[in-house]
């Protein structure tokens, strides 16, 4: 591409220890359980919740957990719901519902597997960090004595077991050996490292997944390595990015990053960097489809900020209303300039580091107490006006007055002559 040439990369520069290119990541979203566990969302209704399934399909994500049916009656149904709508629009996701690790949890899982005709797995999950066995008076012995009990019971209930163990980033690597040995000598397909309480830095994520791919997953062929972050400090994405480096095969995430305390790792944000590197997204077992339509990336987020009540800020990477809107002058200037070149790839990447058209989307100039006359001559431009010097500066005029962006009405009065 032509902009290999107008760039020049440090990201590359000195070794990468981002996903190299052509790396196939699973993404696998959590929008309808985990990302529901945030105090300030609403619990979508099942027609929100059934659009959101086949955004995540039409996007690209071919993974998702569908609920916790042993929650409460309502999630039973909603979860049964989606599981019916999967198996009947025959949608390409491997779905999987969430599950303590006890018979109560697992058994629903099992039922609404049945009953919807749908190979569901569960994702069995159990706190492991030293810190959390002694708030909750727990010993080592009994943890494995109960993931063990648990990952064959539900297997013998024919459910396929994902053995999810919460807060890794914070547990000692013996009581990670002895669980996810335990769980896997059971049948566990996949193991899951979570950061919980979103503590891992990316050097702490790439050196925990190095281990356990190493150490324990190494004895067990074909065993799959997920990453589930959080992101208490700001890192959910870089970590999830240096998980894959390391070794790890999927990414959880959430929409928006929704979720509790600061949520979630924002998976529609992997989604666009997976994209920037070069890495596709991989297929589940079980799906055919492949790949990423990022155009369909804003629709799903809005979806997910519509039925939960999340606001979408202004400044939110690719989605926001600003992600690509430039009131400043010196911007402006520079994006006209590649439009009256005719090259629109210059134009949208000159001053942004992310292509809008890859979204559906285009570079957008405003005019501001920041602007200069390259913002009131594109805004003329794209209204069909002549630019001329007098209405050129009588809108710029108002524009240095004014304490915010003007509106088109108020841009209309002002280039109006007097």
């Amino acid at each position: 591409m032509r902009q290999r040439t107008w760039i020049y990369d440090w990201n590359q520069a000195g070794g990468s220890e981002l996903p190299a290119a052509g790396t196939r990541v699973l993404l696998n979203d959590e929008s309808l359980r985990d990302g529901l566990q945030s105090p300030s969302v609403r619990d979508p209704e099942i027609e929100a919740k059934l659009e959101i399934l086949h955004l995540m399909a039409a996007v690209g994500i071919r993974s998702a957990d569908l609920g916790l049916p042993g929650a409460s009656a309502r999630a039973y149904a909603d979860t049964l719901r989606l599981a019916r709508e999967v198996a009947a629009c025959r949608l390409p996701l491997r779905c999987y519902c969430a599950a303590r690790t006890v018979r109560g949890d697992l058994e629903p899982v099992a039922e609404i597997a049945q009953q919807a005709g749908l190979p569901l797995m569960a994702a069995a999950f159990i706190g492991s960090s030293p810190i959390r066995r002694v708030a909750e008076d727990w010993t080592v012995e009994y943890l494995v004595a109960t993931s063990r009990e648990a990952v064959r019971y539900a297997r013998q209930l024919g459910l396929a077991v994902m053995f999810v163990t919460e807060d890794t980033t914070r547990c000692d690597p013996e009581t990670m050996r002895a669980l996810y040995g335990a769980a896997l000598a059971e049948g566990a397909e996949v193991i899951t490292l979570c950061d919980t309480v979103g503590h891992a830095t990316p050097a702490g994520a790439r050196a925990l997944v190095r281990f356990v791919k190493e150490e324990i997953a190494a004895a067990y062929p074909g065993v799959r390595i997920d990453w589930h972050g959080h992101a208490d400090r700001g890192l959910g994405v870089i970590n999830s990015l240096a998980a894959v480096a390391a070794g790890a095969d999927c990414i959880h995430g959430c929409a928006l990053g929704i979720g509790e305390r600061a949520g979630n790792t924002a998976l529609d944000q992997v989604i666009v960097n997976l994209a920037l590197l070069g890495c596709p997204a991989a297929t589940a077992e079980g799906t055919e489809a492949e790949g990423v339509d990022l155009t369909r990336l804003p629709d799903y987020v809005h979806a997910v900020a519509r039925a939960t009540g999340v606001a979408i800020p202004p400044n939110y990477p690719v989605i926001g209303a600003d992600a690509f809107r430039t009131a400043t002058g010196v911007h402006a200037a520079a994006v006209v300039k590649g439009w009256r070149k005719g090259d629109s790839e210059l134009a949208d990447r000159v001053y942004s580091g992310v292509p809008a058209s890859w979204f559906g989307r285009e570079q957008e100039i405003e005019i501001g107490p920041m602007s200069g006359k390259w913002n009131v001559i594109a805004w003329f431009e794209r209204h069909g006006y002549a630019a001329d010097e007098a209405a050129v500066a009588r809108v710029l005029a108002a524009a240095k007055r004014s304490r915010a962006v003007l509106s088109d009405a108020e841009v209309e009065q002002a280039r109006a002559p007097r």
